[in-house]
C-alpha cells in the first residue's frame, strides 16, 4: 500500500496466525500485479514474481516492522531480514502493509548489515512517508537493535522452522 492504495500484490500462504502474530510464506513464483496509482510505478515493476528464495514472514500486530527468514530453494537457512514497514492491517482475504525502506540483516552468524538506509531520507523527500514516519521507523530500529542485543527478539521462537 502507498498512500492507502494499492501499490503491488502478492499472494502468500498463511503458516500461522494466532491473533497477535501473522506468519505467511512467500514462494519463488508468486506472481506480482502493479496497479496503477498515482504516485507513478512500483521500485520492482520490472520483476514479474517473485524469483528463488522461500522466505517466511512474520508480522506481529502494530509493529513498524516484519522479521523475514531467507533460505534457498533447497532449504537452507540464509538469514534473518528485518523489512522496516507499516503495522500489517488485516482484511477478510489478506492483509496491507507499506514498505519503508530501512532494512536489516541478520546473517547466520549473527552479524548485521544494514541495508537501504538512504532509501528512508529518499522516501520522505519524495514523498512516499512523513517526517513522523521516519521517527516510528527510526524508532522500530532502536528496538530491533536492544531487542538483537539482549537476545530478546520476539521471533527467536521461528529459528526452527524450516520449509
Amino acid at each position: 500500500m502507498l498512500h492507502e492504495r494499492v501499490w503491488m500484490q502478492h499472494p502468500v500462504t498463511v503458516v500461522s496466525d494466532d491473533g497477535a502474530t501473522l506468519a505467511v510464506r512467500l514462494d519463488p513464483g508468486s506472481r506480482f500485479a502493479f496497479p496503477p496509482h498515482p504516485f507513478g510505478p512500483h521500485p520492482w515493476r520490472s520483476h514479474s514474481a517473485w524469483e528463488s528464495t522461500v522466505v517466511l514472514q512474520l508480522h506481529r500486530a502494530g509493529d513498524h516492522y516484519g522479521a523475514w527468514k531467507f533460505f534457498d530453494p533447497a532449504g537452507t537457512f540464509l538469514h534473518w531480514y528485518i523489512n522496516f514497514e507499516s503495522p500489517i492491517v488485516r482484511e477478510r482475504d489478506g492483509f496491507q502493509t507499506d514498505d519503508h525502506g530501512l532494512d536489516l540483516i541478520v546473517h547466520a552468524d549473527g552479524r548485521r548489515e544494514w541495508k537501504d538506509v538512504a532509501d528512508l531520507h529518499w522516501q520522505r523527500v519524495t514523498g512516499r512517508i512523513d517526517e513522523g514516519t521516519v521517527g516510528l521507523v527510526l524508532a522500530a530500529a532502536a528496538e530491533v537493535t536492544d531487542q538483537l542485543d539482549s537476545s530478546t527478539h520476539w521471533w527467536r521462537r521461528w529459528d526452527g522452522w524450516t520449509p
